[in-house]
């Protein structure tokens, strides 16, 4: 720098007042020059350029989904996606694969029961010091400490351990979006300490609230992938929306879990009796969450309930009672066994992004 600003002296020049638009220019010129001030202070930063990878997986994305929305796309969901013989050792189990392989064999849609269980010295003492767990959020069916193999299994299975495992398979597969539902039975605090504590969710995790979607709806696939924003998380706890996790009541429509003992009750009603399979609201439609099983989870019931019965629920119930749509999350227990018809849980669903 060679002069100090105090040293400019810029004499008028004595000419039509119209020309003294000069100097104020050559002042503002010398101004940013010699003092560094910005000459695009408020101009728009420059998004940020898409790596390599990240341009390859949105392309993967868009020749799988097209310009579709997340609410014009269907995904396999997994009832109970925890209780399986894979994770821990679960008497009673409504998958047979571990939450991994489940995803990896498919799988877009995990619901998870949430418990605090509170650290016990009695259980500890008693089981030889194999269930010397910490206080903490666990996966459990139930009680945390009543019936080992029904209510909860050995070894316990934390949220965060259960998250974490959603969050590296997104890492993993950069095209893919997930959606976790759980059934919520702890205080927010507790449940936003257990997610603080699962690495990368921050960066993954998709806020419809942030996004506007009421206003502007649904992203498409390929906004989610290219933001990167691939994790959506609901809760049937309203009270924890801060966190990013979204009150399943205000965002969804869900129909009644069960098919009843005997598996014959395939109606299609809504789960809560204020909002409607077809509810109507301007400028926003809310995604679609489908269950299907019955209240005691056997292999047999869903070699019975998964092929045929599955897909003419769809089909001639639940997209009658939605208004004519799809389902946008289709919810079974084992979910690789089926009847033999040749119609997969899998199957049923890609025949449903097949009509759109």
């Amino acid at each position: 720098m060679s002069m100090p600003i105090r040293d400019i002296r810029v004499r008028p020049p004595r000419t039509a007042p119209a020309r003294r638009a000069g100097p104020l220019a050559v002042v503002l010129f010398l101004l940013v020059t010699l003092v560094g001030i910005p000459a695009a202070a408020t101009a728009a930063p420059a998004p940020p350029v898409a790596s390599e990878a990240n341009r390859a997986a949105v392309a993967q994305a868009r020749e799988r989904w097209g310009d579709r929305r997340l609410d014009e796309v269907s995904f396999l969901g997994t009832h109970n996606a925890f209780t399986n013989y894979e994770d821990s050792r679960w008497s009673s189990v409504s998958q047979s694969e571990s939450l991994r392989h489940q995803l990896d064999n498919g799988v877009r849609g995990l619901s998870l029961d949430t418990h605090w269980y509170e650290r016990s010295t009695w259980l500890c003492v008693i089981s030889f010091g194999s269930d010397c767990y910490p206080s903490d959020v666990y996966l459990c069916h139930g009680d945390c400490k009543t019936f080992a193999g029904v209510t909860y299994a050995l070894p316990r299975q934390s949220f965060r351990s259960g998250m974490q495992t959603v969050v590296d398979f997104l890492e993993a597969n950069p095209q893919e979006v997930v959606t976790v539902f759980l059934e919520d039975y702890v205080s927010a605090q507790q449940l936003g300490d257990s997610l603080g504590r699962v690495r990368g969710l921050d960066q993954l995790l998709f806020r419809p609230d942030a996004w506007n979607v009421r206003g502007q709806g649904w992203p498409r696939m390929t906004d989610l992938v290219g933001a990167g924003k691939r994790l959506l998380i609901f809760s049937d706890a309203s009270d924890r929306e801060h966190l990013g996790v979204m009150y399943d009541k205000a965002w969804t429509v869900s129909n009644f879990w069960s098919l009843g003992d005997l598996g014959d009750d395939v109606s299609c009603v809504s789960r809560w009796a204020d909002v409607p399979l077809d509810r109507q609201e301007p400028g926003f439609r809310r995604l679609f969450t489908m269950s299907h099983h019955r209240n005691v989870p056997t292999v047999i019931n869903a070699a019975l309930d998964n092929g045929t019965k599955l897909r003419d629920r769809v089909t001639q119930r639940c997209r009658v009672a939605a208004g004519g749509r799809d389902p946008n999350f289709v919810s079974v227990d084992f979910h690789r066994v089926s009847d033999g018809s040749g119609h997969t849980p899998a199957s049923i669903v890609a025949e449903l992004n097949a009509r759109n």
